[in-house]
């Protein structure tokens, strides 16, 4: 980040109020360049039979066998979509994976409190599969799937990967690797707000099951993951959690980024701008695990 622009995004703060929220989006909004104008945008593919089982995809040119990049929006579990009008979030990131040669793909999924664990797993399965039977007509490679998502939409791939024996046969050897943006982990320790409660069940006695730390530290999937400066406390002490348990288990440490100068919003929404640490940071993921 510039320093005006870390400047103005700490001034925001770190709790997620309407003023951070909406704040961030207009500021990275005003610096995004816009979808480039080779990229040809397929939208509204359906996944599965709810309304909210939609994926867009993105290409340039005619790929033939290349990396997949797949996109979960956040959104507390209760909002968000994979593209609004008038806004360049999330095709956004859709356009990143297409500039970058691969195809893009930005979904949506079912939202709570009418949807509640494991719904986020359910949907993640549909669309894997979707995608593992379809993406090859678009140019996409099957076997070097990556998925990446941000907070909600993070911890829905990291339930999918945990829970998979469970809810998702054969997910693992679909996954090339997976990016997760600020996520929650492990829902023992999670923070109690209305959002987790919305998705997880009222009783937060009841949370443990749908935790996905254990299932990621056992999964051979390759894994990113990043936390930015600004960020509300609980992502805070779930990245300090989720390494703390890395180093225990495995020896090493797992991939962890930094990311300086950004909140909780701004790791995604910066792609396409000039700030561009959020492109390189999955840009080399992709390259190692997928190309």
């Amino acid at each position: 980040m510039t320093p005006e622009l870390r400047t103005k995004i700490e001034a925001l703060g770190t709790e997620l109020s309407p003023d951070l929220l909406g704040g961030t989006q207009a500021m990275m909004a005003g610096i995004n360049k816009g979808l480039s104008a080779d990229t040809k945008v397929q939208r509204d593919l359906n996944y599965g039979p709810n309304e909210r089982q939609r994926l867009d995809i993105f290409t340039i040119g005619s790929p033939s066998g290349a990396p997949v990049l797949v996109y979960l929006h956040g959104g507390g579990f209760m909002m968000g979509d994979k593209h609004t009008e008038g806004s360049p979030f999330y095709s956004n990131i859709g356009d990143f994976a297409a500039r970058m040669g691969w195809v893009g793909v930005t979904m949506t999924y079912r939202l709570a409190p009418a949807n509640r664990f494991p719904s986020g797993v359910e949907d993640m399965q549909l669309a894997v599969e979707w995608l593992r039977a379809n993406i090859a007509e678009h140019g996409g490679d099957p076997a070097k799937i990556v998925l990446m998502g941000q907070s909600a939409g993070a911890s829905h791939i990291a339930n999918y990967l945990a829970h998979a024996r469970d809810h998702a046969s054969e997910a693992e050897n679909a996954i090339a690797g997976a990016v997760f943006l600020s996520g929650i982990y492990d829902t023992t320790t999670s923070a109690h707000n209305d959002f987790n409660k919305a998705y997880y069940g009222d009783d937060v006695k009841g949370w443990g099951p749908a935790s996905a730390l254990a299932g990621l530290l056992a999964s051979e999937v390759p894994m990113q993951f990043s936390l930015a400066e600004f960020d509300p406390d609980d992502f805070q002490k779930q990245a300090a959690q989720l390494v703390a348990q890395w180093i225990a288990t495995k020896g090493r440490l797992p991939e962890m980024h930094y990311l300086s100068g950004h909140n909780h919003l701004t790791p995604g929404l910066s792609i396409g701008s000039d700030q561009a640490e959020t492109e390189h940071m999955v840009a080399g993921f992709v390259q190692r695990v997928a190309q």
